[in-house]
């Protein structure tokens, strides 16, 4: 059986085992006593982190600016950019809006509860859920427009998008809001495994649906209107005799691009399909714990012991495969400005060539691990760290 890699996930025995989020010091992100703590159910790794290869940069990288948002305990806080601003959250409550430019706080308000996910926005209604299953939605200056309670918690950013907002709480249900109101339009309810992962499979808008990844290796469209399946497939596909072989739960973000969706899954495949129809493009063996991102040449990914792939993202062809990362808890590694960005837990942010794979620069963040996927905003990169800053980077 594959080892899960617990730096960006915990195990769920059913629902009545579902972790719940604790406290995190700084010496224990350092020394990895915090992925134990994630993860109960996890034994010691025969594999241990390599260390980082000395290398000649071919690019520079510098951060542009830097500032504190507030720590991620153990939940993933994705941030978010659209119409021109970065919104972000953290477990203590804060929600704010920052000018990628300059780094400048537009705005900062309070919560007034633990948050357990990251922003959802469309620039006009920002959501960001509390710890206990407690929705919340604002608006583009910060003033709370209204609340409404969910049927358990989420882990997963909200997605916000043709007057709606669209959660998925851990008991595998998803409802859509009206974004002007909160009013509870609809709600899917989906049968979960007896055995998941304590992830964050996320949410994408693409056009008038929502492409939702949800355990059991499910990826579905919903229609944002009423909440009816556009499609539903199979990223992957559940195998073995024990449970936890059977776990192949959807894994990070879907990457919609055009007419193009891709997910990956654990223990499943990396894939891609036509984000209209559902009908499936490629299909690759590979078993990732976080997800994809792509752009109009490939598609790329990162498995579970820590190598970056690059796909074709016409036919799936492998392109290049970088493996001196191995058991560094890696991000979601993203395309930016003609290279690859992928975070890691010592909170290192890698640059691969885009071409080839090989390390092109690298750059230290606060020392704490790197768990969300990495945010393209024009000419920057917003990296949001477990210990809570959010950093700008630039490379030329």
């Amino acid at each position: 059986m594959k080892r899960a890699r617990c730096a960006a996930l915990g195990l769920a025995l059913g629902f009545s085992l579902l972790l719940a989020g604790c406290g995190s010091s700084m010496s224990s992100l350092i020394d990895g006593s915090w992925f134990d703590s994630v993860n109960p159910f996890r034994a010691k790794p025969k594999n241990q982190p390599v260390e980082l290869v000395d290398f000649k940069p071919t690019r520079q990288v510098s951060t542009a600016w830097s500032l504190d948002v507030g720590g991620s305990d153990t939940f993933i806080f994705t941030p978010v950019a659209v119409d021109g601003s970065v919104f972000a959250a953290s477990a203590n409550g804060t929600i704010m809006r920052v000018d990628p430019a300059t780094g400048q706080e537009m705005w900062k308000v309070d919560a007034g509860m633990p948050l357990t996910a990251g922003v959802g926005s469309d620039g006009h209604t920002v959501a960001v859920v509390g710890r206990n299953g407690i929705l919340l939605a604002y608006d583009s200056e910060g003033k709370q427009k209204w609340q409404a309670q969910l049927s358990s918690e989420a882990l997963s950013a909200p997605a916000v998008g043709e007057d709606r907002v669209v959660v998925r709480t851990l008991d595998n249900r998803i409802s859509g809001f009206d974004a002007a109101s909160g009013e509870n339009k609809w709600m899917v309810t989906r049968r979960a495994p007896p055995l998941m992962l304590r992830s964050a499979p996320g949410i994408a808008i693409a056009g008038p649906t929502a492409v939702v990844a949800l355990p059991g290796g499910r990826l579905v469209s919903l229609m944002l209107a009423n909440g009816g399946t556009n499609w539903d497939v199979a990223v992957g596909d559940p195998r073995g005799t024990t449970d936890l072989e059977r776990i192949a739960d959807t894994s990070g973000m879907p990457a919609v691009l055009g007419r193009v969706v891709c997910a990956a899954s654990y223990q499943g495949r990396v894939a891609c399909y036509d984000v209209v129809r559902g009908g499936g493009l490629w299909a690759k063996e590979l078993s990732c714990d976080v997800g994809v991102s792509l752009d109009r040449e490939f598609v790329y990914a990162a498995d579970e012991n820590g190598a970056v792939y690059a796909f074709s993202n016409l036919r799936g062809q492998s392109v290049w495969r970088n493996e001196r990362l191995a058991y560094r808890w890696l991000t979601t590694p993203v395309p930016f400005n003609s290279a690859v960005a992928v975070g890691d837990f010592e909170g290192y942010v890698h640059f691969l060539q885009k071409d080839d794979g090989a390390f092109a620069a690298r750059i230290e963040t606060d020392g704490s691990p790197v768990r969300a996927a990495p945010l393209v905003v024009g000419d920057r990169l917003v990296v949001q760290t477990v210990a809570g800053s959010l950093v700008a980077l630039t490379i030329n």
